[in-house]
């Protein structure tokens, strides 16, 4: 019944986001996240600032944006390698706050692959304004069949 969502949960999502179907985990305690998708390899994740969301003073807690920017960023590993991986190191630096209702996005840029460490630069932004960017290191576990939208690792010859 829609009585029962609260505003944020109400309100519309961008054009192109659809659910991101983690059902379990860290990942459905923090949710609901969103992923649009611009191609093979290639996708922008995203939520909405709901309560549970949020810190003392109302804003999104910074521990939110951290878990966000983390899988936000690792997440081009598995669409471009298909494989699963762990953070060896997140660096981020907070430039501006999100508030409640807003909605929050986040992509990384692959910038180097050595030894099945992934090097990636990334960037958390609601609206126009830049909330958060850094760097994080990634390694990459065992490889898996693709999924929908992901890219097949190939090892080197």
């Amino acid at each position: 019944m829609s009585d029962d969502l609260t505003d944020a949960q109400a309100a519309a999502l961008p054009e192109g986001y659809s659910l991101l179907n983690w059902s379990r985990g860290f990942g459905r305690q923090i949710g609901p996240l969103y992923e649009q998708r611009a191609g093979p390899g290639e996708a922008t994740l995203g939520f909405r600032v709901e309560e549970h969301h949020t810190n003392g003073l109302g804003n999104c807690h910074g521990g939110m944006l951290m878990s966000f920017a983390d899988m936000a960023w690792g997440r081009i590993i598995s669409l471009r390698k298909s494989y699963s991986w762990v953070t060896v190191r997140l660096n981020c630096d907070f430039l501006s706050g999100a508030q409640l209702g807003d909605f929050v996005e986040g992509a990384g840029e692959l910038l180097i692959e050595q030894d099945l460490v992934f090097t990636v630069r990334g960037r958390i932004w609601a609206g126009g304004r830049t909330l958060m960017t850094g760097t994080g290191v990634f390694k990459a576990l065992a490889p898996r069949a693709p999924r929908p939208g992901e890219i097949a690792y190939r090892e080197k010859a």
